[in-house]
């Protein structure tokens, strides 16, 4: 429910001209806008004033709109060294890159909010160490706690195997928390039951890119900017990514960028698109292959290809079977190939495919898809067809979940072989890549066991475990989740939560003691009967997986409260220095591992601050896109900690990947794939790596692999999940005032009032059908959702085909059901209802399937099904405090 009513602060103190001054940048989405922290003691109140000289800002005030003011919002008070401080936190406005207008988005102009103060709602932070004793979570010290887990996760790793003891991570949590976690899953626990937020496997988000050689994010956000037409799959950048769209791709668009969106709900950005010029192709969810390749169908029919480009980059037959689909090694995506499903022996073989395929045709892919078939044509127009003066059109590929999540494998092949065809790779403002999610936080201190995997695939090449059929299966006896609300974020939800209950809370045996061997013994007692045992590792108490399962909760610290790293969506590598005193005893991530390893006897976790865990893991960091590992060099030359160095590039940052110059300075990488890029001729000199990424693409012979993409692959899944009867599809997605769970905007009064609760957008013509207002209540449900029970051994290609499934027994029907508040609006498709995507408390992941794509091992999250009925008046109808239900597709 909503607060009654939000009422902002009138007035907040300046700081003066001796504040500290500390450059960090947002925690949220990954663009990652570079920020300023101004800190000063509250004792003394000796606050900044309106005159130029009496604020750290150098600013009479009032000062203009985007000016060095400072909103509400902006301003909190911390602990710093044990005394209170204030905070004022806003956009860097002497930063180069990035949000160089100096805008913020609605969730970074808000990031003074996120810190702990107990007078506001974040004063339910985790703060000590807990363990469930009869029944509920009592604070403990950390080795009181520490020493359980320790004991219990060793006797899981000698009674029941690695397998037993599962890890569910971020991946995003900065790179000296992800590097601590995945040393301790992966090399040291040695286990295949681990995986990261967003899958259920240890796999690659987009197969497709990584077979056509393509890096995620080898742009720049210049090149987004610079193209002369940009298509957008599966996202609205203004919605999740908001300083992209406002200073990078709102200018082009109103220089005559022409802009192609490809999506099944308009939204604000597609709006302005379309108000300018472009095109929206309002696709059924799902049906992005058919229309992806029919606009390849028609560039090649008019052969509006970039022959030159192809000539010089696409592998031919002998190229791509070099290193690519031969023999028997167990590589992540060799065993696909050996189908022959995939593979072609170049671009001629690649045309002859797609003009054989009847669904490749613009009038038959347009009938799938619901949509205008003349979109089609006038997309591939914009795309490919050359200009009066004989030049082709600079053309960008931007995709996002909306777009991979639903047909994994072949939407990416599709969208490769199609960026492919127009020359999208490696150029200024002509790039194939990802928009992303959050920050890339990522740095692998172990190799996934691939060997220790029950997946089998056809030919016997193992796939990353399925670590939600694994659990459902009962083989998971300690489940270590780290800030990731695992069961809401999973498909088919409310069966997965129904499997959490069944083996922790359900199980008999549960602590009824307060002797630590006692619980010891009790929760060995549950691990050996079939049950499970939890540890939860966050910033807040999450519901279900801490506050109903968690055996033991560790409160974890976070942005401004330790110093962390982590690069954005343009492989900006910067420094996220600490600020603030962590809540209560409250500790990085990265030190609750290390000590949980060496109290269950581990080596190597000896470490001393967060320094010296990414100077540990720099070297882990080369041939990555984010290699850092000169800069480390540079630092030990220079006297240096590597956070130190870090700490100089300020809001700028530099790219990975980073090299260092003979005279000792370090150079940035602006693209990855850059094949205009020269390197000295002399090769990599002292400890510099030429990645192949720099100047090339990512197979044996640094050109592209043109794929095939079946919709045949894929049909039987969509065709048994498309809407029957009165069901109508349900998607999901973000939306601009929320982040990922909302774990933070829980306690922003503003958007609780904002968003109180799930919402579904129909059309109104559903609407009608059923009597549905927006305000109104709504059921959403299902009694269809498929969930895939079994691990089989993989014989036949067929076998993990969903009618195969289906027809073998491997796939049973469950029942899911959310409720609503109606928002009745004609920017959705027809027959869609869309959702906020991950409300914990109404998760529209209840109704997705639970099937992995069958290539890849990734859910298609934007896939499920629903009815809709009216419930009742919900008290945001007529109240006009909490919620709007205007249009969002607005400009």
């Amino acid at each position: 429910m909503s607060t009654p009513y939000y009422v902002p602060e009138q007035s907040i103190p300046l700081p003066p001209p001796d504040a500290d001054v500390i450059s960090t940048a947002c925690d949220y989405c990954i663009v990652a806008c570079g920020y300023k922290v101004y800190r000063w003691p509250v004792a003394g109140g000796r606050n900044g004033g309106p005159a130029a000289d009496q604020n750290a800002f150098g600013e009479d005030f009032p000062v203009s709109p985007l000016g060095a003011w400072v909103a509400p919002n902006q301003h909190n008070i911390v602990l710093h060294n044990g005394e209170p401080h204030h905070v004022v936190i806003i956009p860097d406005k002497d930063t180069d890159f990035v949000n160089y207008s100096g805008n913020s988005s609605i969730r970074g102009g808000a990031l003074a909010q996120k810190v702990y103060n107990p007078q506001t709602p974040t004063r339910d932070r985790l703060k000590s160490p807990m363990v469930r004793m009869f029944g509920v979570l009592m604070p403990v010290t950390w080795d009181f706690a520490l020493d359980i887990a320790a004991e219990v996760g060793n006797h899981v790793l000698k009674k029941h195997g690695t397998n037993a003891y599962g890890v569910k991570t971020f991946s995003y949590g900065y790179m000296e928390n992800t590097y601590a976690i995945t040393k301790y899953a992966l090399r040291h626990i040695n286990t295949a039951n681990f995986t990261f937020h967003d899958t259920p496997s240890d796999v690659s988000s987009t197969p497709g890119f990584r077979d056509a050689g393509f890096d995620n994010f080898g742009p720049s956000y210049d090149d987004w900017a610079d193209a002369d037409t940009l298509m957008m799959c599966g996202t609205d950048p203004y919605e999740s990514k908001t300083i992209l769209f406002t200073d990078y791709i709102m200018p082009a668009i109103q220089g005559g960028q022409k802009t192609i969106f490809m999506l099944p709900r308009r939204t604000a950005g597609t709006a302005f698109a379309e108000k300018n010029g472009g095109i929206v192709l309002d696709i059924q969810p799902g049906t992005d292959l058919p229309v992806v390749l029919a606009i390849a169908r028609v560039i090649v029919e008019n052969g509006w290809q970039d022959d030159e480009w192809i000539e010089k980059w696409v592998n031919n037959k002998w190229e791509s079977s070099s290193g690519f689909g031969q023999g028997t090694r167990n590589t992540p995506w060799q065993w696909r190939t050996t189908w022959g499903k995939f593979q072609t022996d170049g671009f001629e073989d690649w045309k002859e495919w797609l003009l054989a395929q009847d669904y490749t045709v613009p009038e038959k892919a347009a009938e799938i898809a619901q949509i205008d078939v003349q979109k089609i044509y006038t997309a591939a127009e914009w795309m490919a067809k050359p200009k009066e003066d004989g030049t082709r059109p600079k053309t960008s590929i931007m995709i996002e979940k909306g777009f991979y999540w639903s047909n994994n494998t072949g939407n990416t092949q599709a969208i490769s072989a199609l960026g492919i065809a127009v020359g999208a790779g490696g150029r200024p403002g002509q790039v194939i890549g990802r928009a992303g999610g959050h920050q890339r936080g990522g740095l692998r201190g172990g190799g996934y066991p691939r060997n220790k995997s029950p997946e089998k695939l056809p030919g016997r090449r193992r796939r990353a475990m399925d670590t939600d059929r694994y659990l459902m299966s009962g083989h998971t006896r300690l489940a270590h989740v780290i800030g990731t609300t695992w069961v809401q974020a999973m498909c088919g939800s409310q069966s997965l939560q129904a499997k959490f209950d069944e083996l922790t809370t359900r199980n008999p045996h549960q602590v009824q003691s307060f002797e630590k061997q006692d619980i010891i013994d009790t929760l060995k007692r549950r691990a050996d009967s079939g049950g499970m045992v939890v540890w939860n590792q966050d910033i807040y108490l999450v519901d279900p997986i801490g506050a109903r399962y968690a055996d033991i909760v560790f409160p974890a610290s976070g942005w401004g409260e330790e110093t962390f790293t982590r690069a954005n969506g343009e492989r900006r590598l910067r420094l996220y220095p600490k600020f603030y005193d962590a809540p209560g005893e409250a500790k990085p991530d990265w030190w609750i591992i290390a000590n949980l390893a060496k109290k269950m006897g581990f080596e190597g976790f000896d470490w001393k601050d967060s320094n010296d865990v990414l100077e540990e893991g720099a070297r882990h960091s080369r041939g990555s896109r984010k290699d850092f590992n000169m800069v480390h060099v540079a630092a030990k030359r220079e006297g240096k900690t590597l956070h130190e160095k870090f700490g100089e590039f300020g809001t700028n940052g530099i790219q990975g990947p980073v090299l260092m110059l003979p005279d000792g300075s370090l150079e940035g990488t602006k693209r990855l794939h850059d094949v205009n890029r020269v390197l000295p001729d002399t090769g990599p000199q002292g400890a510099n790596v030429f990645n192949k990424k720099l100047t090339h693409f990512n197979s044996q012979t640094g050109k592209c692999n043109i794929q095939k993409a079946p919709w045949d692959l894929f049909s039987s899944y969509w065709e048994w999940m498309k809407p029957r009867e009165d069901e109508i599809w349900i998607s999901s997605g973000r939306i601009n005032e929320r982040w990922q769970s909302g774990y933070d905007d829980r306690r922003r009064p503003y958007i609780v009032q904002r968003w109180p609760e799930n919402w579904i957008e129909i059309h109104p013509s559903v609407a009608e059908a059923r009597g549905i207002e927006s305000g109104d209540y709504v059921q959403v449900y299902s009694d269809r959702i498929p969930v895939q029970t079994d691990t089989i051994v993989g014989v036949e290609g067929s076998d993990f085909d969903f009618a195969e499934l289906l027809k073998n027994g491997h796939v049973e029907l469950t029942k899911g059901s959310i409720t609503a508040v109606a928002i009745v609006t004609p920017a959705v498709k027809e027959n869609l209802g869309y959702m906020d995507f991950l409300h914990t408390s109404q998760p529209a992941n209840a109704l997705s399937g639970r099937v992995v794509d069958w290539i890849s091992g990734n859910y298609n999250y934007k896939m499920g099904v629903g009815k809709v009925r009216k419930m009742g008046v919900s008290p945001y109808k007529n109240q006009f405090r909490s919620m709007s239900f205007a249009r969002r597709d607005i400009a």
